[in-house]
C-alpha cells in the first residue's frame, strides 16, 4: 500500500509540475509583445480603410481612436457628447492628418442604430472597437441599493455590442478580414458583488466575443474580448495612474499588440499578472461580507478624493 501511495504522488506530483510548466509557457506569450512588437507596421491598415469606435469622447475609446489614427486608418467616433468628439477629431486630424467621422447616438436608447448604418454606408470599415459602456452607479453598493437604469444599462453595455458588430460584421465577412475589439472588464471575468448588474453585462461581452470567434475565426477575422482591471478614465474619476493603474494611452498601445493572443485578454502585462494572482484566491472570500465592506470603503473613498482633488 506505501509503494501505491508513492507511485500515485509521483504521478500526481509530475502532472501538477507538467500543467505548471504549460501555464508558464503559455503566459510567456503576453511577454514578447511587451518587449518587442510581434505585428508588421501595415497590420491595422491591412484590415480596412477604416475603425468605428464607440464611447470616443473620452477616456479608452478616445486613446483607442487616437492610436488606431497613428496607425493609418481613417477613424469614425461615435458617442453621445458631440463637443467631446470635436476635440478628438481636431486632435486627430492635427496630429496624424487621418481622415474623421462624427456620428452623434445615444447608445442607451435602441433607435439609433438604423441611422448608424445608414452612416457608415460605402466605408470600408477594418476594425470596430465597441468600448461604450456605463456603471450602473459610481459606488458599489447591493443591487436594491441602486438606482433603476437596468434598461440604459442594458442598452448601453449589450446591446451596443451586439448591434454595432451585426452592423460591421456583416460587410468583413465578404471581404474575408476585419478586427473586432469588445472592451469588456475584468470585473466580468467573476461574478462580482456590488456591480452585480455591470458585471453581468460585461461577462456578456466576454462570453459573446468567444462564441463569434469560433463562429468566423476561419473566415480571416479577429474577434476578442479585452478585460482590463484599472484605467485611468472618467468613469474611474480619473484615478492616480500606477503600475496597476495604466493610463487610457497606456493600456491601448499594449492592448494592440495582444489581439492575436487569442479570444480574450486582459489588454496589458500588469493585468495579466494581476489576474491569475486574483483567479488564487477563492471566490468564497471575495463574496464575504467583510471583504465587500472593504471594497465599498475602498472606492467609495478613492472616489471621495479624487472628486475634491478635481
Amino acid at each position: 500500500m506505501g509503494e501505491f501511495q508513492q507511485h500515485l504522488l509521483t504521478v500526481l506530483g509530475s502532472i501538477v509540475c507538467l500543467v505548471f510548466l504549460v501555464k508558464s509557457l503559455r503566459f510567456l506569450k503576453y511577454v514578447f509583445p511587451y518587449i518587442r512588437s510581434t505585428l508588421p507596421p501595415s497590420f491595422f491598415q491591412s484590415m480596412g480603410e477604416w475603425a468605428v469606435i464607440t464611447g470616443a469622447g473620452d477616456g479608452i475609446g478616445r486613446a483607442y481612436s487616437i492610436e488606431l489614427a497613428k496607425r493609418g486608418l481613417n477613424i469614425v467616433l461615435i458617442s453621445r457628447t458631440f463637443q467631446k468628439m470635436q476635440r478628438v477629431a481636431l486632435d486627430i486630424e492635427q496630429t496624424t492628418g487621418q481622415r474623421v467621422k462624427i456620428i452623434q447616438a445615444d447608445f442607451t436608447k435602441m433607435d439609433i442604430y438604423s441611422d448608424i448604418e445608414k452612416s457608415l454606408q460605402g466605408l470600408e470599415v477594418g476594425i470596430l472597437v465597441n468600448n461604450v459602456g456605463m456603471l450602473q452607479t459610481s459606488i458599489p453598493c447591493h443591487f436594491l441599493d441602486a438606482t433603476d437604469n437596468d434598461q440604459a444599462l442594458i442598452n448601453c453595455n449589450i446591446m451596443s455590442v451586439t448591434q454595432m458588430t451585426r452592423i460591421i460584421l456583416k460587410q468583413m465577412v465578404p471581404r474575408q478580414r476585419g478586427l473586432i475589439l469588445n472592451i469588456s472588464s475584468a470585473v466580468g471575468t467573476f461574478p462580482c458583488p456590488l456591480y452585480a448588474i455591470y458585471s453581468a453585462s460585461k461577462a456578456f461581452g466576454c462570453t459573446f466575443s468567444k462564441a463569434l470567434q469560433a463562429e468566423y475565426n476561419t473566415k480571416g477575422i479577429i474577434i476578442q474580448a479585452v478585460t482590463p482591471y484599472s484605467v485611468s478614465t472618467p468613469m474611474t474619476m480619473w484615478s492616480k495612474p500606477n503600475l496597476i493603474n495604466k493610463t487610457a494611452e497606456d493600456f491601448v498601445r499594449e492592448s494592440l499588440e495582444y489581439i492575436t493572443l487569442g479570444d480574450e485578454t486582459f489588454g496589458c502585462l500588469a493585468h495579466e499578472i494581476l489576474a491569475r494572482l486574483v483567479q488564487c484566491i477563492p471566490l468564497q472570500i471575495f463574496h464575504s461580507e467583510r471583504v465587500q465592506n472593504m471594497l465599498k470603503d475602498a472606492i467609495s473613498g478613492r472616489l471621495k478624493k479624487n472628486s475634491n482633488s478635481t
